[in-house]
Parts: structure tokens; sequence; C-alpha cells
């Protein structure tokens, strides 16, 4: 299928799961989601739909994922499956942000904690002048990745709105990294690995793009107010300054907190009903138009605390920033990584790369 053939059939395949979820009874509750309040179940079809790779170079087919352990969802993937020939079907574990939120007896449940500072292969020690894949995050969050560095564009509008000048320069990460009111302070390392508020501090939360329970979402993006400018925006490949749409098939890179520098695949985009667990305060969020990606080497291409990485190419264009990843799927069964489109995100806080 050519790409326009392929969103109309991925249009109609998602209105036709939902309607047989609704059949089927298939619905995220507390016994299928742990991070869901027991007297808020979610109504949601508990497949994921989106746009894969074929075959053929600049062919696409229909990219099915399902939970393991809900039957019912087998019954509805097979159903779907059965009305379109390219078809990619994966299944996947629970699928939840990559960051521990705050710490327990705050009001956010950890769902999956960081991994140990002495086990994280990435930058978890105290880095200055800040650059992107360090450990940072809000002043009582555990810890996550400084994706980046942004600055307001004045041809994008944002749904936020950003304290400082014009030539105030900002941390770009997600929400549940940078979780708090603006105002308050971010460390870098995170609390987690040793950050503490004076000594650590390096700014305040500037804009948090909002997430509400039952509402569906496109972003997970927030960012900090640094107090000191003078940053280093230097990824592994370089700057990465400029933007683009992923493609089925791109490859690309990372560098986090946790796994550090690592390589991948996209496989799969436009992404709708990626449900992902937020612990009791927002329960299962349902985000759209998402991209997909699966390691390309040893290991897994993310893991707890690389929440907030930019994802780009080996040519140094931004793709998207990494937010949640599932328990098990992809290639050699270490998980798949789902990410924002780094166009939304920057279209949602409105600015651009530095």
């Amino acid at each position: 299928m050519d790409l326009t053939e392929a969103r109309e059939t991925k249009a109609q395949l998602t209105d036709y799961a939902r309607d047989l979820a609704e059949r089927y009874g298939v619905g995220v509750t507390a016994q299928t989601a742990p991070d869901a309040a027991p007297a808020d179940a979610v109504r949601a079809p508990t497949i994921a739909i989106g746009l894969a790779p074929a075959a053929e170079p600049g062919e696409f087919a229909i990219a099915v994922r399902y939970r393991l352990g809900v039957p019912a969802a087998r019954a509805v993937v097979r159903r779907v499956a059965a009305e379109v020939a390219a078809v990619d079907v994966r299944r996947t574990g629970r699928i939840h942000r990559l960051d521990a939120g705050r710490p327990a007896g705050e009001r956010v449940l950890r769902p999956q904690p960081p991994v140990a500072t002495a086990y994280a292969l990435g930058e978890t020690g105290r880095v200055r002048p800040l650059r992107p894949g360090v450990s940072v995050a809000h002043v009582d969050v555990t810890a996550g990745t400084l994706g980046g560095f942004v600055v307001a564009d004045p041809d994008r509008t944002g749904v936020v709105t950003l304290p400082g000048t014009p030539e105030s320069v900002y941390a770009l990460s997600n929400r549940h990294v940078l979780d708090g009111a603006p105002g308050d302070g971010v460390l870098q390392p995170g609390p987690a690995d040793g950050g503490t508020d004076p000594a650590d501090r390096v700014g305040v939360v500037g804009a948090v793009v909002p997430l509400a329970r039952g509402e569906r979402a496109a972003v997970d993006a927030a960012v900090a107010l640094l107090d000191d400018p003078d940053v280093d925006p230097t990824y592994p490949v370089g700057r990465v300054s400029t933007t683009a749409v992923a493609v089925p098939g791109d490859t690309v890179e990372k560098i986090g907190r946790t796994t550090g520098h690592t390589f991948g695949r996209v496989t799969a985009i436009e992404m709708d009903d990626v449900l992902v667990g937020y612990g009791p305060e927002l329960g299962v969020l349902a985000f759209d138009d998402q991209i997909e990606v699966e390691s390309t080497r040893d290991g897994s291409f993310s893991e707890g605390g690389d929440s907030g990485s930019v994802v780009y190419r080996s040519d140094g264009v931004a793709l998207g920033l990494l937010f949640a990843g599932s328990e098990t799927g992809g290639t050699d069964g270490t998980g798949l990584t789902y990410v924002n489109p780094i166009g939304a995100v920057l279209d949602a806080l409105g600015v651009r790369l530095v």
C-alpha cells in the first residue's frame, strides 16, 4: 500500500477495532493495568494501530500491537488482521512511562523505578555545562533525561505560556520528569542520582503541557527555565537542530541517562491508541500519532530513567521525544520504545531546538 491507501485503511481498521472492543467487552481495568485505580476502569481497545514498513521500499503495512494477558484483545486482533493482507502484528506487555515519577508516599505512584545509579550506563553525575543525555528531574521526582535545549519560537503559538525572555534557554524533557508547578526547582543530577537542592539546582519548571485523566493525549513534554544559558548542545552526532517526520525503517539513536547511547529502528509511525500507565493520578492514557522504535543492537533501546531523551537520525535530524516503553516486544524481546513526534512537542511548547 502507498501512504495514502495505508492511512485510509488504518482509519477504517481503527474504527472497526474500537467497535469490536465494545462488543467483546475489552477494557483496561485494575486487573489488566495495575497502574489504574480500582474504581477507574478505562474502556479502550487495548490494541494500537499504525503504519509499519512493508517489504517493498516506499510501501506500507498496517501495524497492530496488543497486550499480552488480555484474551479478548487477541480475538479483536484476529478480526482486524483478517481485514488486510499487509499487516505487522506484535505482542507487548504493559506500556509505561520510562521514569519513576515521585517517590513513594507522594501523589504519583511509581509504575517502574529508574535503573539504579550504579547500573546506569549513561551520565548520572553532576555535569556542567549542561548537555543532552544527563540525569535531570524536578526536585521531588526521581530521575529522567535532559533531552536537549530549546528557545522560544515566535512562529509557534504553543498551548503553554513560557516564562523568561526571548533570549532564555530551556531544557527539554517529559512532563513526568519535570512534573510540578512553574517555579519549582529542577536538579541535575536528579534526586535519585544524588542531586540535592540548592547545590544541584539548575533552573525551575518553566512550562508543562497538560495531561488529563480520561482525555486523549499527543505529547508528554515540559521545559525547565535554566539559570545559566551557557550550555553544550552537542550530541554524539554533533548538533541536532533540525527536525523531520519519522518514516518507517528510519535508523535512529538517542543518548539517555540510563542506557546511554543506543541505536534503533523506527518500526511504526502514526500509532493510535497507545495505552500508557501513569499511576493513580492519571490512570491509563491513550496516546495518538506516536512513533515506535526497537533496538538494533544487543539490549533495549531504552529503560526506566531514559524518559525525555531526544530521538534523532545519524545525520543529526531530530524525530521525537522518548517517553514510554513496553515490557516485551521487539525483535529480541527487550521491549518497544514509544516516542512523541518532535514537531508536535515543539508546537505544543512554542519552542525550537537550539
